[in-house]
C-alpha cells in the first residue's frame, strides 16, 4: 500500500519545528470581522474568514488580546487572562475558531499579557480593598509615596503613554503602571503571580493553542527598592546590561525557564516569541531554547527603505539567531506602528518622530506619495518573505492598506492621545476595521458599522476588488506565499558579491535550492541577473509551476524585488 502525503494539518502537528520558518498572520480581533453587527470584530467573524487565511497561505494566526477588557488600551488591559470578552464571543466560540484553523492546517498563537492586568482584575480590586503590606497588595508593585503622608509620587517616572507612571490610592501608597493608569503592573517577585501565569499558559495550551506572543516580555521583573532613581538616571545610556530598574533585568529569564518547562510538557512543545524591545545583543537570551525560543526583531520597523540598512539588519539578525540556536523573525507592520505602505510613502529619512508629526497633521505634512509607498512596501515584503526565519504579517497589509491618518479627534481610542494631551495621535490609524467588500455597510466588516471610521477610499482596497486581479497586492501576497512554501529550504542565505561597478542600491542573496532574491532599492532600473522569474513585486506574478520567462537582457525596475530560479 502506498503511503499518502500528510495533509497540511497533519504535517503541522507532526513537525515540532513548524514555527522556525512560519508565516504568521496577526489578527487584531476587534478590527478583523464583525459577525453580529455591533461594530466590533469578534471570534465568529474570524472563523467566517478562515477561507481568506487559507487562500493567503499563512502557516499560523496570532490573535491579539480577546480577553475581557474595558479597552483602556485596545484590549491589553486584561480583566481575566483565562476568559473571552463577551463582546467578542465565548470560550466555546474560541474552541470553534481553533478547530477551524487547525482543520485548515493553520497553527494558533495567542497574545499573553504578563506585565500587568487591568484595574478591574479581581486581584487588583482585592489589593485596593486591603491595607498596605497585605498579601493582596504584594501581587502588584505598590510603593510608599514621598512626603510626610506619602502624598507625593515615589519618583518622577513617566509612563509609556504619557503622564506619571505612579497612581495614588489614598492611603500613602502608589501603584506603578508603565502604560495607562488602568494597567497596574504585577510584581513578578511574587510566587503567586508566577504560579498563576503558569496556570494560564496551561489553560490555553490545553485548549489547543500552539504558541504565545509575550507582550512586554522584557519588563516583567523590576527593582523598586529605595532609593529610586530619577527619570533622567533611569534613561541613562551608560547603564550596565541588566541593571535597568524596569527593563531587561537578568532575573526575568528565571521566569521564562519556568515557562519553557510548561511548554515542553506538550507534544509538540508549545512555542513562544518575545516582544522584547532590548538591544540586539540582549535579544538572544529571550530567544534561547531554554527560554521562549524566539524574540521579535523589530529592526526593519525603524529602517529606511535603503539597501545598506536592510542588508545590515539581515546580516546582524541572522548572526544573532545562529548564536542562540533559533530562527530570526521579520516584521514590517503591526498594531503598534504606522503601516509600512505609509512609512515608505513619506520622504526618505522621516523617523518615528516625523511619522508622529505626520499623523498629527492628518497625513498631509509632509505630503506622502502613496504609489511609491505601495511599490516600496511590496518590494520590502518580497525581500522579507525570501529570508530564512519566521515572517509576521499584519492584517490588511495583504490589501496594501496604508495608515488612516486623518481620523478625527473624537473617534480616537488610543490612550496615547489623551495621556499626551493631544501631542501624539496614537495607533488607531493602523487599527481601522478591514474592508472586505467595496460596497455595503462598513465595507463588509459587519452590518452595523465599524468602531473606528473607515475612509471612502477603502472601497478601492477591498478584498473583493482585488480578488482575481493578477496585478493586485492581494494576488501578489498569495503568489509570494505559495512560492515561499515551495522554495523554502534550509535556514541559510548567501549574499552575492557584487562587482565593483554594480549599483549600490542592490541587495541580492541566494537561498538553498538554487533561487535568488534581488531587490533594487534605487529608482533607476538595473540589469536583471540570469534566471527564470517566478515573482516580481511590481506584478503580474506567476503561480507555482509557471515561471514568467527568462531574463536575458531584461532589467529590474527601481524599488522592485524579483525572485529568480537558476535554470542554467
Amino acid at each position: 500500500m502506498t503511503a499518502t502525503a500528510p495533509t497540511r494539518a497533519e504535517h503541522r502537528a507532526l513537525d515540532a519545528t513548524w514555527w522556525r520558518q512560519a508565516v504568521v498572520y496577526q489578527v487584531y480581533p476587534r478590527s478583523f470581522a464583525d459577525s453580529d453587527g455591533d461594530g466590533t470584530g469578534d471570534l465568529r467573524g474570524i472563523t467566517a474568514r478562515v477561507p481568506h487565511l487559507v487562500s493567503l497561505g499563512v502557516d499560523a494566526v496570532w490573535l491579539s488580546p480577546f480577553y475581557p477588557s474595558a479597552l483602556a488600551d485596545g484590549g491589553y488591559d486584561v480583566d481575566d487572562h483565562r476568559a473571552v470578552d463577551p463582546a467578542l464571543g465565548t470560550l466555546e466560540q474560541f474552541d470553534d475558531l481553533v478547530a477551524a484553523l487547525h482543520g485548515a492546517g493553520i497553527a494558533v498563537v495567542v497574545d499573553i499579557v504578563p506585565n500587568h492586568s487591568s484595574n478591574r482584575h479581581r486581584w487588583f480590586r482585592e489589593a485596593l480593598a486591603a491595607p498596605p503590606g497585605s498579601l493582596e497588595r504584594d501581587r502588584y508593585v505598590f510603593v510608599r509615596g514621598r512626603g510626610e503622608h506619602g502624598e507625593l509620587p515615589p519618583s518622577d517616572w513617566t509612563a509609556v503613554f504619557g503622564g506619571p507612571a505612579w497612581e495614588p490610592v489614598g492611603d500613602g501608597e502608589w501603584y506603578l503602571h508603565q502604560f495607562a493608569p488602568e494597567q497596574p503592573d504585577f510584581d513578578w517577585h511574587n510566587a503567586e503571580v508566577r504560579e498563576d501565569f503558569l496556570a494560564t499558559l496551561r489553560f490555553w495550551a490545553d485548549r489547543g493553542v500552539d504558541g504565545f506572543r509575550v507582550d512586554v516580555a522584557h519588563s516583567l521583573v523590576k527593582d523598586v527598592s529605595p532609593p529610586l532613581p530619577s527619570a533622567a538616571e533611569l534613561a541613562a545610556d551608560d547603564l550596565p546590561d541588566g541593571a535597568h530598574r524596569l527593563s531587561d533585568r537578568d532575573e526575568v529569564h528565571e521566569v521564562y525557564r519556568q515557562w519553557r518547562a510548561v511548554f515542553d510538557e506538550y507534544d509538540p512543545p508549545r512555542t513562544a516569541v518575545a516582544e522584547a524591545w532590548v538591544p540586539a545583543h540582549r535579544r538572544a537570551r529571550y530567544a534561547s531554547p531554554e527560554g521562549l525560543g524566539q524574540a521579535f526583531n523589530f529592526d526593519l520597523l525603524t529602517s529606511d527603505f535603503d539597501a545598506s540598512s536592510f542588508r545590515r539588519v539581515v546580516e546582524e539578525n541572522l548572526r544573532l539567531a545562529g548564536e542562540s540556536g533559533t530562527s530570526s523573525t521579520w516584521v514590517l507592520s503591526n498594531h503598534d506602528v504606522v503601516r509600512h505602505a505609509s512609512r515608505y510613502a513619506l520622504p526618505d529619512g522621516t523617523d518615528v518622530a516625523g511619522q508622529a508629526r505626520w499623523l498629527l497633521s492628518g497625513g498631509t505634512d509632509p505630503a506622502p506619495d502613496p504609489r511609491r509607498g505601495l511599490r516600496r512596501a511590496r518590494a520590502a515584503t518580497a525581500l522579507l518573505l525570501a529570508l530564512p526565519g519566521s515572517a509576521y504579517l499584519y492584517q490588511g497589509e495583504e490589501l496594501g492598506l496604508p495608515e488612516v491618518a486623518d481620523l478625527p479627534a473624537e473617534a480616537l481610542q488610543d490612550p496615547t492621545w489623551r495621556r499626551t494631551r493631544g501631542r501624539e495621535k496614537g495607533r488607531d490609524g493602523c487599527r481601522v476595521p478591514l474592508p472586505w467588500t467595496a460596497g455595503g455597510p462598513s465595507f463588509g466588516f459587519g452590518d452595523g458599522g465599524a468602531h473606528l471610521p473607515q475612509p471612502a477610499w477603502f472601497a478601492d482596497c477591498a478584498a473583493d476588488v482585488q480578488d482575481g486581479d493578477p496585478t493586485s497586492t492581494l494576488s501578489f501576497y498569495r503568489a509570494a506565499l505559495a512560492w515561499r512554501a515551495r522554495l523554502q529550504g534550509a535556514e541559510e542565505l548567501e549574499f552575492a558579491d557584487e562587482p565593483r561597478d554594480a549599483p549600490s542600491q542592490l541587495v541580492r542573496f541566494r537561498r538553498p535550492g538554487g533561487w535568488t532574491c534581488v531587490t533594487n532599492f534605487g529608482t533607476d532600473p538595473v540589469p536583471m541577473p540570469p534566471g527564470e522569474v517566478v515573482l516580481r513585486s511590481d506584478g503580474p506574478v506567476a503561480p507555482p509551476g509557471a515561471g514568467s520567462g527568462g531574463t536575458s537582457g531584461g532589467v529590474l525596475p527601481g524599488e522592485t524585488t524579483a525572485w529568480l530560479v537558476d535554470v542554467r
